[in-house]
């Protein structure tokens, strides 16, 4: 962990090569993030979860300027990329070349989430698009826990937020989307 934290410092400051060891010592915790994110794929997926942090590598080269407090904040930036990557790959899947080739997310990957539901990936990030709008702490605790996988600790830890609160917010969250989903496929 203290070295994970060095090296972030160092790669915050600018130092040359600090992002590549930054990648070299996270790289199995990333691709246990990817891993998570892809498990709700369809198994003919051809981004496959080394692909998915090679491809987070290639935008972290490109950002600059950032502050990032601790480890935590690394994983949940880095969660919040690949979703980025994700939905980005499923709105080109859906474009004029491949109508109807929807990116299915299932919901009993997450824990204590309604179990043997999945939706499309981009009505999820559609909702919590959403959710955002009106509860955008809450919206950030989704994003920690489904896309990082982060547990209710790492997340209170990374907010500064009591176990408690994190625990309310993301049963208010998960409830929130479920029905906002629900509604939505209920429409259609």
């Amino acid at each position: 962990m203290e070295r994970v934290t060095d090296v972030l410092v160092r790669w915050e400051a600018g130092e040359p090569g600090a992002l590549d060891e930054l990648i070299t010592v996270t790289y199995d915790q990333l691709r246990i993030i990817a891993r998570a994110r892809m498990r709700g794929e369809r198994r003919n997926h051809t981004l496959q979860p080394s692909a998915l942090v090679h491809e987070l590598y290639k935008k972290l080269s490109r950002l600059a300027d950032l502050s990032l407090a601790n480890r935590a904040a690394f994983y949940a930036l880095s969660s919040k990329i690949m979703r980025n990557i994700l939905i980005d790959y499923a709105r080109s899947r859906n474009g004029p070349e491949g109508p109807g080739n929807k990116v299915w997310v299932s919901f009993s990957k997450v824990e204590n989430v309604n179990p043997g539901n999945s939706v499309d990936f981009l009505e999820l990030d559609s909702a919590l698009l959403k959710l955002a709008t009106s509860y955008p702490d809450h919206a950030r605790l989704v994003e920690l826990k489904f896309f990082g996988g982060m547990t209710i600790d790492e997340m209170a830890e990374l907010t500064s937020l009591s176990t408690a609160t994190v625990e309310r917010r993301w049963t208010f969250a998960r409830a929130w989307l479920f029905r906002e989903l629900t509604e939505r496929n209920a429409i259609e």
